[in-house]
C-alpha cells in the first residue's frame, strides 16, 4: 500500500493531537511529530506540569515557547498565541481545536479517566495504555463510534503491528495458523561460556548448547529441557498476555493454553513450534509468545509479530524457502514476521488513521472474548495492596492468564488491572485465581464504572 497515497490529506490539513504521559512512548511522540507533514503535538500532559514541559524541552522545543497551564482559560490563550503547553490535567484542554488524544500513562485508572474525557469531547483515542485496554477496550471503542470517533490501539506497539499483519494474512488468502509476538527481551546464549543472559540477567547454562539444534527430536521436548535450563529466568510476562488479550478480543484468536506455551526458540524454528501440525498447538486460530534465542551477534526479532501459515501449495512454499522465508521442516507451515515495533516513531500512521479517515488501526468493534485475570504466585495476605509497578506494571507475586471474558462477579477472576492498587479483603493462597469477591473494589473508579458498562452490553453486533 502507498502509505503516502492513503494519507494523502496530511498535505492540506494539519492533525493536532495531545500526548498524555510522557514517558519512553509519549517523548518518543513528541520527538517524531515534529518531523512528520500534516502532525502537530503542541500539548503535553504528565503528572506535574514540569514534568510534561522537561519533556517538551528535550525534543527541541524553546522553553520560551512552553507555557505551564493550571486551568482552561490559561491554556486558550496559549493556544491563541501558538505557544506549546504543559499541564498536569486533560482537563485543562477543554474546548481547544484537537483532534486526537493519545494516552500513554501506562497507568489504568488514568487510562480510564483520559479515555472517557476524550471521547465526550469527540476527540479520537489512540490507546496506548493496554493496561486499560484489556479491561475496558471494547466498551471505549463501542463509545466513541456511537459518537462517530475510533478508540484505536497504535501502530509502534504489538498489538496493533499483529493485528495488521494478521489481517494482510487473511486478505491476501494465507490460512493464519498462529499470530503472536516476540517478547521484549531475547535470550542471548554464549556456547563459548555457557552463559545466559536476558534483560541484564545472566545465568550459567552449560547444557543448552545440547538443545540448540532440533536434530529430529520432539519439538514439546525442546520447548522444555530449554525451558528447565533456563528456569532461573523469567519465562511468562504480564505485558506480553495484555497485549496479546487486546488481539484476542480484536481478531478472536485464543490461546492455546491460559499462560501461552512461551517457547524459547529460534527464529528459524518459529514455523515448527507454533503449529498444530507436529508442534506446540492444539489447535488451529491461536495466539502465542517466543523468547527469542540467538548467540551473541546474531539478528534479534526485536520484539516484533509474526503469524505461522499453512503452505497450501508446495511448490510455491518451495521456492519462497529457497528465498529464505521461514518454512518448517516438514514444508506444511511457513512463519511470516515483522520483526519491529518502534514506538512513538511510527504512531503517525494511527494518528492519520484516526483523524483523516475515521478508522481504528485495530479492529471496527473489538468485543469482549478474553480476559487477562490475577493469579497468586505465592500466599497473599488480606490487606495487601496489589501495586503494579516498574516499567511493566505487574504486581509482585501476581501472574496473569488470558481466560474466557466473563462479567464481573464475587467467584470470577478479577482482570488484572482492575486489582491493580486495590487491597486483598481476604487471604488468597499461592495457585489459585484472585476472584472479585477477594479485592476490596473502589465503586467510584472509573475503570470499574467502565467494566460494570460493558459487561451490561448483551449484543455486540457492530453498529
Amino acid at each position: 500500500m502507498n502509505l503516502d497515497h492513503h494519507f494523502a490529506a496530511r498535505r492540506t490539513r494539519t492533525v493536532d493531537c495531545i500526548i498524555v504521559g510522557t514517558g519512553g512512548f509519549g517523548r518518543s511522540f513528541l520527538a517524531q511529530a515534529r518531523r512528520v507533514q500534516g502532525l502537530s503535538c503542541r500539548i503535553a500532559i504528565d503528572r506535574e506540569a514540569s514534568v510534561a514541559a522537561s519533556a517538551l524541552t528535550s525534543v527541541g522545543v524553546d522553553p520560551g515557547r512552553i507555557v505551564a497551564c493550571m486551568d482552561a482559560a490559561q491554556a486558550r490563550a496559549a493556544w491563541d498565541a501558538g505557544h506549546w503547553i504543559a499541564a498536569a490535567d486533560l482537563a485543562v484542554t477543554e474546548g481547544l481545536p484537537v483532534d486526537v488524544v493519545l494516552e500513554a500513562t501506562g497507568d489504568p485508572e488514568a487510562g480510564a479517566r483520559h479515555a472517557r474525557m476524550a471521547i465526550e469531547a469527540d476527540r479520537h483515542v489512540v490507546m496506548v495504555t493496554k493496561e486499560t485496554d484489556s479491561v475496558v477496550g471494547p466498551i471505549l471503542s463501542r463509545m466513541a463510534r456511537a459518537r462517530g470517533r475510533v478508540v484505536t490501539p497504535v501502530d509502534g506497539d504489538q498489538p496493533s503491528l499483529l493485528i495488521g499483519l494478521a489481517t494482510w494474512a487473511q486478505v491476501i488468502g494465507l490460512d493464519v495458523i498462529a499470530a503472536g509476538k516476540s517478547s521484549e527481551y531475547d535470550f542471548v546464549f554464549d556456547p563459548a561460556t555457557g552463559g545466559l543472559t536476558s534483560n541484564g540477567h545472566s545465568i550459567d547454562a552449560p547444557g543448552l548448547s545440547d538443545w540448540l539444534m532440533p536434530d529430529e527430536r520432539p519439538w514439546a521436548d525442546i520447548a522444555q529441557a530449554r525451558a528447565d535450563l533456563a528456569a532461573a529466568l523469567p519465562q511468562r510476562a504480564v505485558p506480553d498476555l495484555c497485549e496479546l488479550t487486546l488481539v484476542a478480543n480484536a481478531l478472536g484468536l485464543l490461546p492455546d493454553r491460559a499462560d501461552l506455551h512461551a517457547p524459547i526458540a529460534r527464529i528459524a524454528e518459529v514455523a515448527d513450534l507454533m503449529t498444530d501440525r507436529g508442534g506446540l498447538l492444539t489447535g488451529q486460530g491461536r495466539l502465542d509468545v517466543f523468547h527469542c534465542l540467538r548467540l551473541p551477534g546474531e539478528a534479534s526479532f526485536a520484539g516484533g509479530v509474526f503469524v505461522t501459515v499453512a503452505c497450501d501449495d508446495p511448490e510455491t512454499w518451495g521456492m519462497l524457502a529457497e528465498k529464505g522465508h521461514v518454512v518448517s521442516t516438514d514444508g506444511r507451515t511457513a512463519m511470516i514476521g515483522l520483526p519491529r515495533h518502534l514506538l512513538g516513531l511510527e504512531a503517525a500512521t494511527t494518528v492519520f488513521e484516526a483523524a483523516l479517515r475515521a478508522t481504528s488501526s485495530g479492529a471496527v468493534a473489538p468485543r469482549p472474548v478474553i480476559d487477562l485475570t490475577a493469579f497468586a504466585d505465592a500466599d497473599l495476605s488480606a490487606g495487601t495492596v496489589l501495586t503494579a509497578m516498574g516499567h511493566h506494571h505487574t504486581i509482585a507475586h501476581v501472574s496473569g492468564r488470558m481466560t474466557p471474558a466473563r462479567a464481573l462477579g464475587d467467584d470470577v477472576p478479577i482482570p488484572y488491572y482492575l486489582a491493580a492498587g486495590r487491597a486483598l479483603r481476604r487471604d488468597v493462597r499461592a495457585g489459585r485465581p484472585i476472584l472479585c469477591g477477594d479485592v476490596d473494589l473502589d465503586e467510584g473508579s472509573h475503570l470499574l464504572r467502565l467494566r460494570r458498562q460493558q459487561d451490561n452490553v448483551t449484543d455486540w453486533t457492530p453498529t
